[in-house]
């Protein structure tokens, strides 16, 4: 059995230290807003080479805080991805704003930059991209409107620890970069667990008050805040795994070469261009008879996962939300994706073996 991901296993590398690191934990009997939050916390800006870095509860929280920093007011509009996750939508629906749907390009799955400049009007704040997949977005233009119409910039980079665009690391680019450390992603915790970047000081401070009751200093609450602290525990593991980022992208992608140059031509892949360094959190297919593949591979002891099944449009939760439009790109891209095993736990025999089958799924 190839499972689509195995956390036991992608974890086993690491299984000591966090044992050695739990033990210090306990030891230390200090469980919320330590040194290692305040650590990783350095760390983690260290490695994107800025200064500031609030850790947060989830990526949800994120962005919302991330929203919440900028002031916006009831009802502004936020022009965000048709294609997306849930939780990017749905931060913008908390923050009593509204979202913008807007089309992805259709070879690199990420927001159109060509289609946002007609989503603006006089109600648009912010433009918030989402890094999918594990590739940046196209972030030249998508700066351009933003820098010409005055728009805030919130990175949605949940799947794209480490990916970069001409060089320039994911969450660098706007005003916030926000990240999901859930277990599955590249820098994955052992539990929820978020972070965001941000540009100024007056942010930082901002957001270390919003994660924490308002408060910077206890008892004193200067803002209305949230409970939405990084987890100490989670901190530490984070602060563990860190240092192998790079190494396990670098997994990742030579898995993914396999693929790209393996897979045969009836199986869409992800588009190749040397501006872009995806880190393929998800390395993703497109096929007309997607659920079919998925039982053939399921027969074959060959995990996948879809992501994502049903569009934000289609959400029974956000029909009362979203505008009624079509957005047939999106459409196609959920109907079609298939995600292929593509992890720090498999090998390269592993992925030889998926390509091997796949390849012979039109004679069945």
């Amino acid at each position: 059995m190839i499972p689509y991901e195995s956390l036991k296993i992608l974890n086993l590398p690491f299984e000591e230290k966090f044992k050695s690191k739990f033990a210090d934990f306990l030891d230390k009997g200090w469980y919320i807003l330590g040194e290692e939050v305040a650590q990783f916390e350095q760390e983690f800006a260290a490695y994107h080479q800025e200064n500031y870095v609030v850790g947060v509860a989830n990526g949800l929280d994120a962005l919302i805080l991330s929203l919440q920093c900028c002031k916006f007011q009831k009802g502004d509009e936020v022009i965000v991805p048709s294609n997306t996750y849930i939780a990017t939508i749905l931060a913008i629906i908390q923050c009593g704003l509204t979202p913008v749907l807007v089309e992805p390009d259709s070879h690199t799955y990420n927001i159109d930059p060509k289609l946002i400049a007609r989503a603006i009007t006089p109600k648009t704040v912010a433009i918030m991209v989402v890094h999918l997949y594990g590739q940046c977005c196209e972030m030249d233009p998508i700066l351009g409107l933003a820098k010409q119409h005055q728009l805030k910039i919130i990175e949605d980079c949940a799947q794209a620890h480490g990916a970069k665009y001409k060089g320039k690391l994911a969450g660098t680019f706007g005003d916030f970069g926000a990240f999901s450390f859930y277990p599955t992603k590249n820098l994955g915790a052992l539990g929820d667990a978020g972070a965001i970047l941000c540009r100024t000081e007056s942010d930082y401070h901002q957001l270390r008050q919003l994660r924490n009751y308002g408060s910077e200093k206890k008892y004193h609450n200067g803002v209305i805040g949230y409970n939405s602290r990084l987890d100490e525990l989670q901190a530490s593991f984070l602060r563990i795994k860190l240092p192998h980022l790079d190494e396990i992208n670098a997994h990742k992608r030579k898995l993914a070469a396999i693929y790209n140059e393996h897979l045969n031509a009836s199986f869409i892949k992800p588009k190749l261009d040397a501006d872009f360094h995806n880190v393929y959190h998800i390395y993703n297919i497109l096929h007309p008879k997607r659920d079919q593949l998925k039982q053939y591979l399921q027969e074959h002891q060959i995990g996948t996962e879809i992501h994502y099944p049903v569009p934000p449009q289609d959400q029974v939760a956000l029909k009362d939300v979203l505008q009624s439009f079509d957005y047939p790109i999106s459409a196609k891209i959920h109907q079609q994706t298939l995600s292929l095993p593509c992890s720090f736990a498999h090998t390269a025999e592993d992925i030889f073996r998926v390509t091997e089958v796949m390849n012979k799924f039109h004679l069945k």
